[in-house]
């Protein structure tokens, strides 16, 4: 399994950014694929979940309405749409990707967190300027 993150950079504030996660070595379409956070000294924050088809996103309360995610299987690639950055979004963000029943199984178990992704992404360092 790899996963490869892009499109991290600087912004101002109030901008958009638009990150990618490339994945190959597995079957795409049978992985749930996450999309988290992390700002030296915190934990790793969980931003938004995506089924691996058919299911509801989870999105964090801090990003709702400003990120989504899309997936497109043809390409294998997850994509983090980011608008109305704000300098609190700068972070390191990762992809992560899971087994469909994993996730499953942690969802129906009430709460999914980044201890269920098994496979994870270098990270791209996003930077939001006031």
């Amino acid at each position: 399994v790899q996963l490869v993150e892009s499109g991290g950079g600087l912004v101002q504030a109030g901008g958009s950014l638009r990150l990618s996660c490339a994945a190959s070595g597995f079957r795409f379409d049978d992985y749930a694929i996450g999309w988290f956070r992390q700002v030296p000294g915190k934990e790793r924050e969980g931003l938004i979940y995506k089924p691996s088809r058919d299911g509801y996103d989870y999105v964090a309360d801090s990003v709702k309405g400003r990120f989504t995610a899309s997936r497109d299987s043809s390409k294998s690639t997850v994509y983090l749409e980011m608008n109305s950055l704000k300098p609190e979004d700068t972070a390191v963000y990762y992809c992560a990707a899971t087994p469909a029943w994993a996730f499953t199984t942690a969802q129906a178990m009430g709460d999914v967190t980044s201890a269920d992704f098994g496979s994870w992404g270098q990270g791209t360092q996003v930077t939001v300027s006031s």
